[in-house]
C-alpha cells in the first residue's frame, strides 16, 4: 500500500503543474484590473502605470507565470495586491475555520445519514424508508444558500436563538463560538447527508440480496451482527467514495455557505480575492482547493484497503 500511495503521491506533481497553468490562465482573464481597485477611482494614469509595473501586470503573461512558479516551487506564493499581507499566512488563517466547519458537517452528516440510511434499507416501503426518500428530495431541491438565509431568518431574526452570523474566539467567548457553528455545519450536513443516505440505503438493498448475508442469517446470527459485520461492511465502499467527494467539497471551503454566514474560512476568502481582482491570493485559494481534493482522494482510496481486505494495491 505504501508502493500505491508513493505513486499516487508523485502523480499529483504533473496534475498540480497543468492546473497551475490554467488556474493562472483564467485568472488573468477576469474582468477588472487590480490597479484601478486599489488605486481607486482617483487614481491617476502615472499612479495606475506604477502600480501596474509594481505587480508586474505590465510583463507578458507567459513571463508573469514563470516568475510565479519559480516563487510557488519555494513555497512562497507571494503578497496580496491589497494589503501586502504574505498569501501563505492569509490563507494558514483561514484554515482552521474552514477545517472546524467541514468537521462539524461532517459529523451532522454521519449522524442523520447512517441511521436513516439503514433503516430505510432495512425496511423498504415503510413509512421510514417514505420519509427517507421525502428528506432526500428536499435536500436535493433546497439550495443551501435559500436554506442558510432561512435559517438566520427563523433562529436569528424571529427566535434569537443564534447569531446570524461571524466566529467569535472560542478563547473569548465559547459559547458565542459554539452557537456560531451552528447553522452553517446544519445547512452543510444536511445537505451532505441526504447523498450519503441515499448511496448507503441502494448499497445495503443491494448486499442484503447477497448469499453470504442469507447465509449468515441461516447460520444463526444475530440480526444486528449480520447488518453491521456483512451488511454494512461490505456497503461501505460507496458510501466512502460519496464521503470523500463531499469531504473535498467542505475542505476547499463552502464558499456560498461562508459566504452567507460571514464564515472566515477559505471559501469566504476566495470570494474575496475574486472582487478585489487579487491574482496572487486567487492563484493559491484554487491551487489550496485542487490540492484538498487530491488528498481527499487519496486518503478515500487508501481507506478501502482497510474497510474490505480483499481490495489489494499491486
Amino acid at each position: 500500500m505504501s508502493t500505491y500511495a508513493l505513486r499516487r503521491i508523485l502523480q499529483m506533481i504533473p496534475s498540480l503543474f497543468i492546473v497551475s497553468v490554467a488556474v493562472f490562465m483564467l485568472v488573468h482573464i477576469i474582468p477588472g484590473d487590480p490597479a484601478k481597485i486599489i488605486g481607486g477611482p482617483n487614481a491617476t494614469p502615472e499612479q495606475l502605470q506604477a502600480l501596474t509595473h509594481r505587480f508586474g501586470l505590465d510583463q507578458p503573461l507567459w513571463k508573469q507565470y514563470f516568475i510565479w512558479l519559480g516563487h510557488a516551487l519555494t513555497g512562497d506564493m507571494g503578497e496580496s495586491y491589497i494589503n501586502n499581507y504574505p498569501v501563505n499566512r492569509m490563507i494558514a488563517q483561514r484554515i482552521p475555520a474552514t477545517l472546524e466547519l467541514a468537521l462539524a458537517a461532517a459529523i451532522v452528516a454521519v449522524v442523520i445519514a447512517f441511521p436513516l440510511g439503514i433503516l430505510a434499507a432495512l425496511k423498504p416501503g415503510s413509512p421510514i424508508d417514505f420519509a427517507s426518500t421525502v428528506f432526500a428530495a428536499l435536500s436535493f431541491a433546497v439550495p443551501g444558500f435559500w436554506l442558510a438565509i432561512l435559517m438566520i431568518l427563523v433562529f436569528s431574526l424571529a427566535l434569537a436563538w443564534l447569531p446570524p452570523s461571524g466566529r467569535p474566539d472560542f478563547g473569548e467567548e465559547p459559547v458565542a463560538h459554539i452557537k456560531s457553528l451552528i447553522m452553517p455545519a446544519l445547512v452543510l450536513g444536511v445537505a451532505m447527508a441526504a447523498r450519503v443516505a441515499r448511496y448507503l440505503r441502494s448499497a445495503m438493498l443491494e448486499v442484503l440480496d447477497q448469499d453470504y448475508t442469507r447465509t449468515a442469517r441461516a447460520k444463526g446470527l444475530r440480526e444486528r451482527v449480520v447488518v453491521i459485520r456483512h451488511v454494512l461492511r461490505n456497503a461501505l465502499i460507496p458510501v466512502i467514495t460519496v464521503l470523500g467527494l463531499q469531504t473535498g467539497d467542505l475542505l476547499s471551503g463552502a464558499i456560498i455557505v461562508e459566504s452567507v454566514f460571514a464564515w472566515p474560512g477559505v471559501g469566504r476568502l476566495t470570494v474575496q480575492a475574486i472582487g478585489w481582482r487579487d491574482y496572487s491570493l486567487l492563484q493559491a485559494d484554487v491551487l489550496y482547493i485542487v490540492l484538498a481534493f487530491m488528498i481527499v482522494n487519496l486518503l478515500t482510496d487508501l481507506t478501502y484497503g482497510f474497510i474490505d481486505p480483499r481490495i489489494r494495491y499491486a
